[in-house]
């Protein structure tokens, strides 16, 4: 079955849903203060909103598009508007998070300590039992294999995080790609590696954690 590529999500990347956050979000008198859902949330709900759903469900909290508003999945009484606002393309958006220091420093540089092959790729080819034969660059056939795994485990780390819509979003992109070609593969992991979301947060802790006792 065919499916969509990745570039197919840069039009929702172009709108960008925000969302009220202002002490009293319904105050005509107050100034508005209006902050943008992560780009894995705008992706899932410009997808709801263009097939004519009614609700986008997210974590947390899901939103009416009959009455432009987000409302708490565990009280429907809170509620905030929310509006779609189409960008320029040649809007920047400064992700902080991405340029201040990790919060997670490692115990010791790996650096050169490991050789060619760092241990978390050590780990997943002794987690999937592979030869060295196996591996992707010599057998194609067990790429899918990969690809579902990594897929699976990306929903059980969104679930343990609070993040399992965005994690099921993110997964399904992958799981499209996992018969294509293993460039397109790469391209679709470094894709969903620059959305802002729990998985790119996730993956920085993970290797910086390589090498360290407690990991």
């Amino acid at each position: 079955m065919a499916s969509a590529s990745p570039v197919s999500n840069k039009s929702f990347i172009n709108v960008q849903w925000v969302w009220n956050a202002s002490p009293n979000p319904f105050s005509k008198s107050q100034n508005i203060e209006w902050r943008r859902y992560s780009d894995v949330e705008n992706i899932i709900i410009e997808k709801a909103f263009t097939t004519g759903e009614t609700n986008a469900i997210l974590d947390g909290y899901h939103i009416d598009f009959k009455h432009s508003v987000q409302i708490s999945n565990d009280d429907i009484h809170k509620q905030r508007p929310v509006k779609r606002m189409a960008c320029d393309k040649d809007d920047r958006i400064l992700r902080e998070e991405r340029f201040l220091p990790n919060p997670v420093a490692p115990d010791r540089p790996f650096g050169g300590r490991y050789g060619f092959i760092s241990p978390f790729i050590k780990e997943v080819v002794k987690d999937l039992n592979l030869t060295k034969k196996q591996l992707p660059s010599k057998d194609k056939t067990v790429v899918p294999m990969i690809v579902e795994k990594a897929a699976s485990g990306i929903i059980e780390e969104g679930k343990h995080v609070g993040k399992k819509r965005e994690a099921e979003e993110i997964a399904n992109q992958l799981l499209q790609k996992k018969n294509a070609d293993i460039k397109e593969i790469w391209k679709c992991c470094a894709y969903l590696y620059t959305l802002e979301s729990f998985l790119y947060i996730k993956s920085n802790e993970i290797m910086r954690l390589i090498g360290s006792e407690q990991h």
